[in-house]
């Protein structure tokens, strides 16, 4: 149908050209226009053609409830949802699955029990909209409760269900659902094949995501993705750049995930070459100006020390989210580009984003390396009534850093013991290598004395004690602590760095 094919390309106006034109429109019509007009973002034209629908289908109604539901009108989608003339079970299974889509999950769970009957969707769609919104564990206990009332799962159970057992880590299970799958002849399926792939590659079991990856008869892009992913996430970078080349080379076009993931490993590896070359293909395939694909290059320059082109590749996203803004303000952060990072988050309150924690750590490391002590406290004490933004742990040692290497010892000191939560080893060691900087034994040795009470044998507080006495021509108290050390049998970690050598 015309109407339908303009609305996929955007035409909207073309699509309702040809709809007023229609001299006997049937409901087919009618829904297919509204479909269309919802498609297009258009939700006020796709209510205004419902109103004036002569005569509505169950699929009229349901059309108009998703349109709600997909625009985050709960409220309309429910009350819509409660005045259909007829509710068949796709109704349900629509509005539990918009509950789950506006995170609405108890709403979802009571509307489910209240369902008079259910289909394998029904399931589906809960078990699927559970693990989506955190509740994993409710999930696969849902999935026994299926299997137990005598519906038979299907291959989008199997794959809800698998990805569960990705998600919680739950090897031993997932094996046991491994068993079914092949016992029921799914396991040749692609999505099914892609979901085992990433349960054993999250569960460190990289032989087994391989084997998977070979016994499957039709690779897409979808099976490659999940290896190349599985062996980035357990960092054997090398292997997922090869996994990448072999897709290429065997004619399988990368999708935006197959980009993200390959960046990301061009990133643990620091190898900017092989980074812009993958970026150049992204180009030729037209992930030019992709946010995901655009949020990993930025992390791959920034980390290489690039900044200059991670900014720029920043300006060019289009549709920029929060980790578009956090992966820039937290790169240049780190680099000592501490006003960029300032200017960056100006920027981003102007265009209406809403910070979040990690906004909040970069903008802290931000004056931590460029020394703007000031700003640092103002920053913490606006977040810290700013209620959208929870405090925490990494937060206050970022403001212990800030202070400590401003030589505010004291203060970095009374930051700690005043917490809201007890201060672990890293917030202390932050405090104590503050005090090596500045030469300050006071501060030291009650900060070693904290962490000598949370971890008595910690090497990194009884080296930079020693060096501190060492500084001071305190040799009877280096010798203690080196007897100590001996005693305890704590030994000095090995210091380590990455070289990269080209050809």
């Amino acid at each position: 149908m015309m109407i339908t094919g303009y609305s996929r390309q955007h035409r909207l106006d073309d699509a309702l050209k040809l709809f007023y034109e229609m001299p006997v429109k049937d409901t087919v019509c009618w829904n297919s226009m509204m479909k269309g007009c919802l498609d297009c973002g258009d939700l006020s034209k796709a209510k205004e053609l419902f109103d004036g629908m002569p005569g509505k289908s169950v699929v009229s109604w349901t059309t108009i409830m998703n349109g709600f539901l997909q625009f985050g009108e709960v409220q309309m989608a429910e009350s819509l949802f409660r005045e259909m003339p007829v509710r068949d079970v796709a109704v349900w299974n629509s509005m539990v699955h918009g509950y789950f889509s506006n995170g609405r999950v108890e709403d979802a769970k009571n509307l489910f029990k209240l369902m008079p009957c259910k289909n394998v969707i029904s399931w589906d769609s809960m078990i699927a909209g559970l693990d989506q919104n955190g509740r994993t564990d409710e999930a696969l206990l849902l999935f026994w409760e299926m299997m137990g009332s005598g519906v038979q799962p299907t291959l989008t159970t199997f794959v809800s269900v698998v990805t569960a057992c990705a998600n919680l880590l739950r090897l031993h299970l997932g094996v046991q659902i491994h068993g079914q799958i092949v016992k029921l002849g799914y396991c040749f399926d692609e999505f099914v094949t892609a979901s085992l792939i990433t349960l054993y590659a999250n569960c460190k079991q990289m032989e087994n995501s391989y084997k998977v990856f070979k016994e499957s008869l039709h690779k897409n892009v979808v099976v490659w993705t999940a290896l190349l992913t599985g062996y980035g996430l357990n960092c054997d970078h090398e292997e997922a750049l090869k996994v990448f080349r072999d897709m290429m080379k065997l004619g399988v076009l990368p999708n935006q995930s197959s980009f993200t993931s390959a960046l990301n490993s061009c990133c643990g590896l620091e190898d900017l070459d092989r980074g812009k070359e993958i970026h150049t293909t992204a180009i030729k395939l037209g992930f030019e100006n992709d946010v995901f694909v655009g949020n990993s290059l930025i992390v791959l320059h920034t980390k290489c020390g690039n900044i200059s082109d991670g900014v720029a590749i920043f300006k060019r996203i289009c549709d920029k989210n929060i980790v578009s803004w956090n992966s820039t303000i937290v790169g240049c952060a780190q680099h000592g580009c501490g006003m960029w990072a300032l200017t960056l988050f100006n920027q981003m309150i102007r265009a209406g984003v809403d910070p979040d924690e990690i906004t909040f750590t970069g903008l802290l490391a931000a004056c931590s390396h460029s020394g703007m002590l000031q700003k640092a406290r103002r920053f913490f004490e606006f977040f810290s009534q700013h209620k959208s933004v929870e405090v925490k742990l990494e937060h206050y040692a970022c403001m212990v850093d800030v202070l400590g290497r401003c030589g505010k010892l004291e203060e970095a000191e009374e930051l700690i013991r005043n917490m809201p939560v007890q201060a672990n080893k890293m917030v202390w060691l932050t405090l104590l290598s503050a005090c090596q900087m500045h030469s300050n034994l006071d501060v030291a040795e009650r900060a070693a004395k904290s962490i000598d009470d949370l971890e008595p044998d910690c090497s990194d507080a009884f080296v930079m004690l020693s060096n501190l006495y060492a500084s001071a021509n305190r040799w009877s108290d280096v010798a203690r602590i080196r007897e100590k050390m001996k005693h305890s049998g704590t030994v000095k970690q090995p210091g380590s760095s990455w070289v990269t050598l080209k050809d």
